[in-house]
């Protein structure tokens, strides 16, 4: 997990004077619900994603004089190829489905429609900001 969070920062790193000299840049990072909430997914994972959430601060701040604007999108479970063969569990699905608000698993295009609107000129007050897009998930007491 250490190499994705370095990879993270090192992209950072090499599109920051591209970014700067756009005027307007931003980036969107994304990490995980696993970042906010406990979810049975390991330690390193979490801790991992929850640095992804750190540097999205940090460079929001160390990066505003530039006019580059930093946010993480937070998914939870998302309808993909890769979760295919995890969704076709019942059990994990019916659980996830039992503790989501909303009652049903994210589509891809939900998290990507976020990205995309932190990318427009709408969103150019927001920076540093780790949204969950989780159907209720993460505020979800008993």
């Amino acid at each position: 997990m250490a190499t994705n969070l370095e990879s993270y920062f090192h992209m950072s790193q090499l599109a920051y004077p591209l970014l700067r000299t756009s005027g307007v840049g931003n980036i969107v990072f994304i990490s995980s619900v696993a970042s906010l909430i406990h979810v049975y997914v390991g330690s390193i994972y979490s801790a991992a994603k929850g640095a992804i959430n750190q540097l999205t601060k940090n460079l929001a701040c160390e990066w505003a004089k530039d006019n580059i604007r930093t946010n993480c999108v937070a998914p939870w479970v998302t309808k993909t190829s890769l979760a295919e063969d995890l969704l076709a569990n019942k059990e994990f699905l019916d659980g996830v489905v039992s503790r989501t608000p909303l009652k049903r698993i994210a589509e891809a295009n939900e998290i990507s429609s976020l990205v995309a609107f932190l990318c427009l000129p709408a969103a150019s007050y927001i920076t540093g900001q780790t949204i969950a897009v989780d159907g209720g998930f993460t505020v979800n007491g008993f």
